[in-house]
């Protein structure tokens, strides 16, 4: 599979031997999608994360603060964060912000308080921003 990156590269013909290899316009190894556009890996991360955090609201009666942050910790963050470091990184605003939005959301579940700001969220449960963990 042969996947061209950039928007002002030649879309040109490769041949391995006799053969013609195909032309894609992703790969997915790992659980990585590898996209000419970058987006579409911080979308699938975030997707994959809500329906945990999804399922875990509503699995969970006692949703009491210190069980909530460890299953966010243990379930929900290292969607987000998976190979984060080595084979894709959000450098686009609104893929930050898209997972931001997760983890948003995810300690807004953790709490009854619903009148505490994110960044006060975040302190209350010693949580960083993605960005900052990044």
């Amino acid at each position: 599979m042969l996947v061209h990156f950039g928007y002002k590269n030649t879309t040109a013909d490769y041949l391995l031997g006799d053969v013609n290899i195909k032309l894609g316009k992703e790969e997915k190894d790992l659980g990585i999608i590898i996209y000419y556009k970058s987006s579409t890996q911080c979308v699938a991360a975030a997707n994959s994360a809500n329906r945990t955090s999804g399922m875990i609201n509503r699995t969970f009666v006692n949703k009491n603060s210190i069980t909530m942050l460890r299953l966010y910790q243990s379930l929900v963050r290292p969607q987000l964060e998976y190979c984060m470091h080595y084979a894709w990184r959000p450098y686009l605003k609104k893929d930050i912000d898209l997972l931001e939005k997760v983890q948003r959301s995810a300690t807004r579940l953790m709490t009854s308080d619903k009148s505490l700001s994110y960044s006060d969220r975040l302190q209350k449960f010693g949580l960083t921003t993605l960005e900052t963990r990044r």
